[in-house]
């Protein structure tokens, strides 16, 4: 089904969200239709954000909004739907559009498999309404389901569209860039050059598979790195809870600007205890890139200026690999908790990899390391 379709069907005109491959059609007919514009279309920090959003605008306008996200978004979603959303206290109504990565029977990454197994459940457990579209989903089936979605609404309740994979298209294009020259691979090469046999917390997406795959061709251990494959915004507080427990250890935390975004208050509780053992670099290319390059907000905030004003006694961005360089030294030396934001260039190569150990072999060769070393 062309995401047109789908956009017409809705009847909606305001969208928020979280990018998500599954959803990447549907996410680039809205760049293309509306870019970003408060008054229709807005890319949040969290889904939970997004469902805030959406329940303001609905307050304001009194018309059903639109929040999009991958599967993993719902548990960010179940505060504001079970205590803000729900028609047994506000009764607001919300289309949800929910990526279906992990569904049974189709193969996916690890982080995606039990997500996948209990994606209906969770929707039915916060009761909300659903309906599968999948490839072979015709308007006007989609166009009878909504029909039905209009009576739950009316009574303010939410409804979700869960969308198979493949199941939207959308032939326009976008391209998604930025002014920077330096690529994300070559500025983790430069980390762990500095960071030699310091353990590694690494965030999800391609800055973990290029981790992995930057280890693999230099022959080193895997041993030494965390790949938080999953739980988006969590690797600095992972990292976090290492740096406390080793104190005699030099931490490195490897973030993307989303991910610092999505959980931003990990931030203050970082620089209220400020353990001088942790380096956070933050590689900000301003774009959810690997779900399709659509863009985050980082690119017009001063990560520094917030990492210093939640406690981090050193923060400092770079833009060039003599700069890096220069950072990189400095804070495995400075006995301070340090914040280094790069700017970063939008891209991958194309043939990137992914992990060939699974996720539990990753964390007791991991936690093997922390005990050896």
């Amino acid at each position: 089904m062309q995401a047109e379709t789908f956009v017409k069907v809705l009847g909606a005109d305001f969208y928020t969200g979280v990018p998500d491959s599954q959803l990447k059609a549907l996410c680039n007919y809205l760049m293309n239709t509306y870019g970003i514009d408060p008054k229709h279309h807005v890319i949040g920090a969290n889904e939970g954000n997004c469902a805030a959003l959406a329940a303001g605008y609905h307050l304001a306008t009194g018309k059903v909004p639109v929040v999009y996200m991958q599967n993993s978004g719902e548990g960010n979603i179940i505060n504001p739907a079970a205590s803000l959303l729900n028609d047994k206290v506000y009764a607001i109504p919300v289309i949800f559009v929910v990526g279906w990565r992990g569904e049974p029977g189709i193969h996916d990454e690890p982080q995606h498999i039990y997500q996948g197994k209990v994606t209906i459940k969770l929707l039915e457990d916060m009761d909300i309404r659903t309906f599968v579209v999948g490839k072979e989903t015709t308007e006007e089936e989609l166009a009878g389901a909504m029909a039905e979605f209009k009576k739950v609404l009316a009574e303010g309740k939410d409804v979700a569209f869960v969308i198979r994979k493949g199941a939207l298209s959308y032939d326009g294009k976008v391209v998604y860039e930025n002014d920077c020259t330096m690529k994300r691979e070559e500025i983790i090469h430069h980390i762990i050059s500095v960071s030699g046999d310091d353990p590694v917390v690494s965030t999800t997406g391609k800055a973990s598979r290029e981790l992995f795959e930057l280890r693999a061709a230099a022959g080193q251990d895997h041993g030494h790195d965390f790949l938080t494959v999953g739980s988006m915004g969590h690797s600095s507080s992972i990292a976090l809870g290492i740096a406390s427990q080793k104190p005699e250890k030099k931490i490195w935390c490897i973030d993307g600007d989303g991910a610092v975004l999505m959980h931003m208050g990990a931030m203050a509780v970082l620089g209220a205890e400020h353990p001088e053992n942790m380096v956070h670099v933050v590689i900000n290319n301003g774009a959810h890139e690997t779900v399709g390059g659509m863009p985050t907000v980082a690119a017009k905030i001063d990560l520094p200026a917030i990492a210093k004003g939640c406690g981090y006694p050193y923060a400092v961005r770079v833009d060039t690999f003599e700069q890096l360089d220069q950072e990189l030294k400095a804070a495995k030396e400075r006995k301070a908790l340090s914040l280094i934001e790069v700017k970063c260039a939008i891209g991958a190569r194309e043939d990137l990899g992914r992990p060939t150990t699974t996720a539990r072999e990753n964390k007791e060769n991991f936690m093997a390391f922390l005990k050896n070393e």
